[in-house]
Parts: C-alpha cells; sequence; structure tokens
C-alpha cells in the first residue's frame, strides 16, 4: 500500500477511498465501525465535576489548576496510506486529549535536539537548565533520556503539586490502590512510573532551553507545516508562569490531570499519527529526524512496552490484536492515536470505553485480512 498522499491543509477536502480501494473487506470494515460507535467511554460528559469527585486523586491533591471543558460525543477515523477510509462522529470536535499532550512533548523534545538544544539525551539536564530542579545529587544525575522515558525519579514540587502525589500510581487503577503513598526513591533510570509531575518538569525543561512558549514551537514546528487547523490550543495552569530574558511565558502539562493540557480534534491528531507513520517526513518535507522517531518507539529497559512518551505493543504483549510494530499516543478515557507501520494505518479514536480499544483494533486489522 504505497504511503505517498500528504492530506492537503485544514480546510481542503481530505481525500477519501473506498475500503475495498484500500484492501479491506467493506462489510468487516462496516462491522469494526459499528463496535466503535458502540463502544462510548464511561467518563461522563462533565469532565469538570468528574475530576473534582477524585478520578485521578484524593483531595486535597485533586485540585484542578487549568482549564476544563466538558467532553463531546465519541468519534473517530481511520486513515491507510494517509487517506481517509472511514469516520465515525464529529472528527472536528475539539476536546481535551488528557496524556496524549506526553507524546505531543516528545516531538518537541526530537526538535530540540535537531537544534542542538539537548545536545546529548544522557547528559545531566541540570547542565543546561540551571533553575534549581535539578541540583543535588539525586536531582542532579536525571537526565533527557530519563525524563522521556519516565524513569527519572525526580524528586520536588512544581506548581504547587508534589512528585509524592504521583508515586505507587497504577495507571489502571488511578486513585485507587497504593497511589501517593510514600516509598523510597531509587536512583534515576532504575524504576519506571507515570508520574505527572515529573511530566510537567520536563516540559518546563524543555521550555528553558526553547526559551519559547511550547505551544509557539508546535504550532511553527510541527502544526503548520502538517496543515493542521487552528483550532487546537494547549494551555497551562494558573500558576505555570515564569519569566525568561524579560518575557513572561507560561509552562504547559503534559496531559489534563489538573486541567489544561492539549484541546484538539481528531483530524489534527491524525495529521501527527501520519508524520510519526512516515518516521518525521512530510510530503518530503523532514519535521522530525527519522532517528528520533526510532528512538520513540524503541523499547525502555524498564518498561518494553513504553519508549519516548509513545507506548508500544512489544511483542504484542500490549495489544495481542494489533500488530506488534504498532505504536500509540494514549489519553485518559478513551482518547488513541494508533500508528500501524506494519499495515500502513493511522487510526484516531476519541472517548471510545478503553477496554473496548484492543477489540476494535483486532476488527480494523481482520478487515485487511492480516
Amino acid at each position: 500500500m504505497p504511503d505517498e498522499y500528504v492530506p492537503p491543509p485544514h480546510g481542503i477536502a481530505w481525500e477519501t477511498i473506498e475500503p475495498a480501494r484500500a484492501g479491506f473487506d467493506p462489510a468487516a470494515l462496516g462491522r469494526a465501525i459499528a463496535f466503535a460507535r458502540a463502544r462510548e467511554t464511561p467518563w461522563p460528559r462533565d469532565l469538570r465535576a468528574f475530576l473534582e469527585a477524585g478520578y485521578f486523586d484524593k483531595p486535597p491533591d485533586n485540585a484542578l489548576l487549568g482549564p476544563v471543558a466538558p467532553r463531546g460525543a465519541p468519534n473517530g477515523l481511520v486513515l491507510r496510506g494517509g487517506r481517509m477510509v472511514a469516520a465515525w462522529g464529529d472528527t472536528r470536535q475539539v476536546d481535551m486529549t488528557f496524556s496524549i499532550a506526553k507524546s505531543y512533548l516528545s516531538l518537541l523534545a526530537g526538535i530540540a535536539s535537531a537544534d542542538g538544544l539537548i545536545a546529548d539525551l544522557d547528559e545531566p539536564v541540570g547542565r543546561t537548565v540551571d533553575d534549581g530542579g535539578f541540583a543535588g545529587p539525586h536531582n542532579g544525575a536525571i537526565t533527557w533520556r530519563h525524563l522521556l522515558q519516565l524513569t527519572s525519579e525526580w524528586e520536588g514540587t512544581l506548581w504547587d503539586k508534589s512528585d509524592a502525589i504521583d508515586r505507587n500510581r497504577d495507571i489502571g487503577t488511578e486513585a485507587r490502590g497504593l497511589k501517593g503513598t510514600w516509598r523510597a526513591l531509587q536512583p534515576p533510570g532504575t524504576l519506571w512510573e507515570y508520574n505527572d509531575v515529573r511530566v510537567n518538569r520536563f516540559s518546563l525543561a524543555l521550555l528553558r532551553r526553547f526559551r519559547r512558549p511550547l505551544p509557539e514551537v508546535f504550532r511553527e514546528r510541527i502544526m503548520a507545516p502538517l496543515g493542521a487547523s487552528s483550532d487546537w490550543r494547549w494551555d497551562g495552569y494558573r500558576n505555570s508562569f515564569v519569566e525568561i530574558e524579560g518575557r513572561v511565558m507560561q509552562s504547559v502539562p503534559g496531559g489534563g490531570h489538573w486541567g489544561g493540557g492539549v484541546f484538539i480534534h481528531a483530524e489534527d491528531q491524525a495529521r501527527i499519527g501520519l508524520l510519526m507513520l512516515r518516521r518525521g517526513d512530510w510530503g518530503g518535507r523532514r519535521l522530525l529526524p527519522e532517528a528520533w522517531v526510532r528512538e520513540s518507539t524503541t523499547p525502555c529497559a524498564c518498561n518494553p512496552q513504553y519508549g519516548f512518551m509513545w507506548w508500544l505493543n512489544t511483542d504484542g504483549q500490549r495489544y495481542p490484536e494489533a500488530s506488534a510494530a504498532s505504536f500509540f499516543a494514549f489519553g485518559a478515557g478513551g482518547n488513541v492515536t494508533w500508528v500501524d507501520p506494519a499495515h500502513h494505518l493511522v487510526a484516531v479514536m476519541r472517548w471510545m470505553d478503553p477496554d473496548a480499544i484492543g477489540a476494535f483494533m483486532g476488527l480494523v486489522t481482520a478487515a485487511l485480512g492480516a
């Protein structure tokens, strides 16, 4: 299946292709889309009330710091070879994306690396980010690679949130279990933990290196070249402002855990997924180094299902129904960008029941006869 087609800028019709011409069994793909339509996330539409009720954190750690908006209805799309094969719901409905923003931070880190702002991923961050956040023997040993792979074990408080909030976090149970309980820190690079405070510290470190608001860089270097809409935004917290070279800038989070984050629609997300499918190339223009995409999708030693803020399907362990080559940007509540290089596929699912994601991938893959 050739991959040459590049979608035109937003506002010009995205080329569609009949399922049969794209290699799908039309009836089987139709069943997959019907399955998706019928599997709405159990999350309520009122996300503010939901978050304030303590889905992620118990009070007082659940206090919101950034904007929150009600979610819309489920929607999504499937691309093959870049062309639109199927879609359901309103794919231009702008919604919160939660931790999908982490994958977008990874793209920005790739740009910083290409620009020489990060000279060596294994260099301690504190050598070039001198704001006190990476001082001392423990935090001073943290490298950019540790931050990207969620193995930093960074210790501290940022934007009134302590890293201890997310210690012992199990993303399958969120505010239940041992989340938020004390445990001894391990040496950086030896333990994988999904910790939003540490991700936000990474975002601030990137802001220090770019010396520009990250949404500006993201728009200029990723979204504008992709022909994305102007409908997306990336919001920070009410208390996440810093001054750099006389300019006050807002640091942005890598999720919507405490509000804020990326608000975007499925079509813009699909463009980002397609960029990753094509290893950073967009119609002959190199937006990301191919080596960065390769590293981003290389398993972390501490968690083989994770790369540089992209989830992996190493050995088919996460989703046996999908190809082992698949990788994903995930956001809480059933928000997924699925990239499958083995089948030239990109799919975006918004507000799908998380328990149905694997089965949906299986149905789409089976519709190809694979």
